[in-house]
């Protein structure tokens, strides 16, 4: 397994939109580790393939949402390979989003509360499942990536225009 460089806007390749995969390979199982073991790196709770340079249609998801007695986040890794939503739900929902391409900086998204999904896991095996809270949400956020669209495109124009003016200082301050 290896880390992978994430990519950061304004990163042209995140406008891509991600094509289908057709086959789930040893190959594909070799990349859904790598953005695993990239995505706890960061630290981060979900990684769509086009983050890390691969315009295919996989994201990775784990929500560790609970820990162990020690205090350590149990593990709870997912896998959606050509996912699609099915229908939303009318109601929505508001959390405060933070994505990997976008280091450091939230803002608050508008999206639906839950969702009926479908997908294939790694092992090639086809699932259909409502979901609803951060696992909803977060479904949906990885799921614009392969679109070509960041949580900051939810945005006013105002309020991107100051979070990419942030991330630009960050930058700056670090460099």
């Amino acid at each position: 397994m290896a880390i992978l460089p994430i990519l950061e806007v304004p990163d042209p390749r995140l406008k891509t939109v991600s094509k289908p995969v057709e086959a789930v390979t040893d190959e594909t199982r070799k990349l859904i580790a790598d953005m695993f073991e990239t995505m706890y790196d960061a630290p981060g709770i979900g990684l769509a393939a086009i983050q890390v340079g691969v315009p295919q249609r996989i994201l990775v998801i784990d929500l560790q949402e609970e820990e162990d007695a020690d205090g350590k986040p149990i593990r709870d890794p997912r896998v959606f390979i050509n996912p699609e939503i099915v229908e939303t739900d009318e109601a929505m929902n508001i959390y405060t989003e933070g994505c990997l391409s976008v280091p450091e900086q939230f803002a608050d998204v508008e999206r639906p509360a839950t969702c009926l999904a479908r997908w294939t896991d790694e092992d090639g095996n086809a699932h259909e499942e409502r979901l609803d809270g951060l696992l909803a949400t977060c479904l949906q956020h990885e799921m614009d990536h392969l679109e070509g669209i960041v949580f900051l495109d939810h945005l006013s124009r105002l309020k991107r225009q100051m979070i990419l003016k942030k991330l630009q200082k960050a930058r700056k301050t670090a460099a």
